[in-house]
């Protein structure tokens, strides 16, 4: 039997409001992410590992910088009719926007008409996680099922937070119900402090997902989303199966990463998931060799560590420094620093995420914050210390106390 062809999908149109001022001028899977990384790049990694080598992703608002990172980061070998692509909505069928992800695959039913795979993968770009596409897409033929959802194992006290899958009675494999941020769910036969949460990603047969796109087009009521809508009508037929993440063996994983799973929709979650990449037993590994997360490849120098002018040393522990910066007698701890920042003589980094070209001057305080791009903080100046000061400065500042500096401004003291 010839082995089935496996189309790859990835929803990228969202606005990612949550995410704001880091989404003001970018879309949300093109947001930095530990470093080097955008957010992309781990559902991209992911499919590529999983042997898929056609790839498309539906892009909509603030494209560029996305759309540029797939071009420049994502060439795939075109001899062998590889390809990761860009695809921005292309108002097929009129002139308007993608009206949801269901939507979005359905404007762009000529990708599918042009490849004619037998199965279809669809993922978000927005969560970092590893998974094995390819175990998942074996166990979807073996039910002989339409439509499968991955799902992740989570306290059934944080079910209100989750598009929760129940199963049936007599076959934890069938999704007997989509319940959506339910406030009584019940735990799984297996583990009742649990449920199953859904991942957002998902494994169909070519043919069902056209027919699924197409019908829900027709129904004016609904919200065209794959989450919301389309799952919800294969698990009314009967045809929708559950993947358990606990079921994926990913190469490389060890026991504290392995079921690691997170939604980076909120600048509270997404400041966490960098903790978890600096801890010193990180909870999501980025050195798994035998799993690569890839991302853009510039030419860029060593990280340098230098005394000042005056010839103090400085300190950087618990931290994660990307290449091309350079640190002159500062005290960065518990910190993720991208490419091409520079941190000055005196300044401490405490608990904070920078990205990309950054100046933090001499004896300034950056602490519990996120600067974007081009971040200037001038010498002497604090962000992250005085919450009433932080806000009148127009910054956003989280209830958990992370304060947010926009892209491209200048923080004096």
């Amino acid at each position: 039997m010839a082995p089935k062809k496996v189309f790859g999908i990835v929803l990228a149109g969202g606005e990612g409001k949550r995410l704001m001022p880091l989404t003001a001028d970018r879309a949300k899977p093109a947001v930095p992410f530990g470093g080097n990384f955008r957010l992309i790049d781990f559902a991209l990694s992911n499919l590529v590992n999983s042997g898929l080598q056609k790839i498309v992703v539906l892009t909509q608002y603030k494209s560029h910088s996305l759309d540029r990172h797939v071009a420049e980061t994502w060439r795939m070998e075109g001899l062998l009719g590889s390809y990761v692509a860009s695809v921005p909505a292309q108002q097929r069928l009129g002139k308007r926007w993608f009206a949801g992800s269901a939507d979005a695959i359905l404007q762009s039913l000529n990708l599918l008409r042009d490849e004619r795979p037998d199965i279809v993968v669809v993922v978000g770009a927005d969560h970092v996680y590893r998974m094995d596409f390819h175990q998942m897409v074996e166990a979807h033929i073996a039910s002989g099922r339409s439509a499968t959802v991955a799902a992740i194992r989570q306290p059934i006290g944080l079910a209100d937070q989750f598009g929760v899958i129940q199963v049936a009675d007599d076959d934890p494999t069938k999704i007997d119900a989509f319940l959506e941020k339910p406030k009584d769910a019940v735990g799984l036969a297996d583990s009742p402090g649990e449920i199953l949460a859904s991942m957002g990603n998902y494994v169909f047969d070519a043919d069902a997902l056209v027919d699924a796109v197409l019908r829900d087009g027709q129904i004016e009521t609904s919200n065209h989303d794959m989450g919301g809508d389309i799952v919800p009508d294969f698990v009314a037929r009967g045809d929708a199966g559950v993947y358990d993440l606990k079921r994926n063996e990913v190469p490389g994983s060890n026991e504290r990463d392995r079921y690691y799973w997170r939604d980076v929709g909120t600048i509270d979650s997404f400041y966490d998931a960098h903790m978890d990449l600096i801890a010193p037993v990180p909870v999501f590994n980025l050195y798994n060799q035998d799993w690569p997360i890839f991302n853009q490849q510039t030419n860029l120098p060593p990280a340098k560590f230098v005394r000042d002018a005056n010839g103090n040393t400085g300190s950087t522990v618990d931290s994660l420094v990307s290449l091309g910066c350079l640190v002159s007698g500062a005290q960065v701890e518990r910190s993720m620093i991208g490419p091409w920042c520079g941190i000055d003589s005196g300044a401490k980094v405490l608990d904070s995420i920078v990205f990309e070209r950054a100046s933090i001057g001499a004896g300034s305080i950056v602490n519990r914050a996120i600067l974007d791009k081009d971040v200037v903080i001038a010498p002497g100046a604090q962000v992250g210390v005085d919450r009433e000061a932080d806000e009148a400065r127009g910054f956003t500042v989280t209830e958990s106390g992370i304060t947010v500096v926009g892209k491209g401004v200048r923080v004096d003291a």
